[in-house]
């Protein structure tokens, strides 16, 4: 199941996506009325996809980010690819390094980007992005993997001359990280160790990585959280 946040008739909404667009769930399924309530709800994806709120056309709605809440808890890893590493010199570490990202530098699909007025080197890089659905503190990672509603991808803004000086400042300008389009559930997402990740700047393909990559599994990464 693919589901969205989005604003339409001038409101923040929920909603399912098909082929057709966007069914509109918002407080039809235990009056949940974001991503957020609606994860909360036992048995969700079928009270879901048994919900008949109208449908949208994709192109009629402004995507908000997929996890729009403003307490949202954003935790970006650095240097999660072997790849990455070997590319620029990092010498692999004993334990993972995360950043925060705050829920101000978010965005939501096709919504414009803020190019910051004080630097010249806004940068991108492309990165899975792992939806929890239910509490996951001292989880193990046998267990982890249980609390993951589903998938979406990041766009993760940098501002490099000022993540040289702080990681956290410099990854975290108003209206830099694009979130979405929408989820993509677990059940539908397959294995978590063979996603395959493409980012193209224009149609040119300027990044590729596959999870299996990763230098730490999704099931450790969300253990150490």
């Amino acid at each position: 199941m693919k589901v969205a946040s989005f604003v339409r008739n001038g409101k923040a909404r929920v909603g399912v996506v098909s082929d057709t667009g966007i069914r509109d769930v918002t407080g039809l399924v235990d009056g949940a009325r974001d991503l957020k309530q609606l994860l909360s709800v036992p048995g969700w994806q079928d009270r879901a996809a048994g919900a008949s709120g109208p449908v949208v056309a994709l192109d009629e709605v402004s995507f908000l980010p997929v996890v729009p809440n403003a307490d949202a808890k954003i935790l970006a890893l650095g240097w999660a690819y072997r790849s990455h590493a070997d590319e620029t010199g990092h010498k692999e570490t004993e334990f993972p390094m995360f950043f925060s990202k705050f829920p101000q530098a978010l965005l939501g699909h096709r919504q414009p980007l803020v190019k910051p007025a004080i630097s010249n080197m806004f940068d991108f890089e492309g990165e899975v992005a792992i939806v929890i659905g239910k509490t996951a503190r001292a989880i193990s990672e046998k267990d982890a993997l249980s609390c993951v509603a589903g998938y979406t991808i990041m766009m993760d803004g940098s501002v490099r001359d000022w993540q040289k000086h702080s990681v956290t400042a410099g990854k975290n300008f108003d209206g830099s990280t694009p979130l979405g389009p929408w989820m993509l559930s677990v059940d539908e997402a397959g294995p978590h160790d063979a996603f395959e990740l493409q980012t193209r700047l224009n149609g040119t393909v300027m990044q590729a990585a596959k999870t299996s990559e990763l230098i730490w599994s999704i099931p450790y990464l969300i253990s150490y959280c």
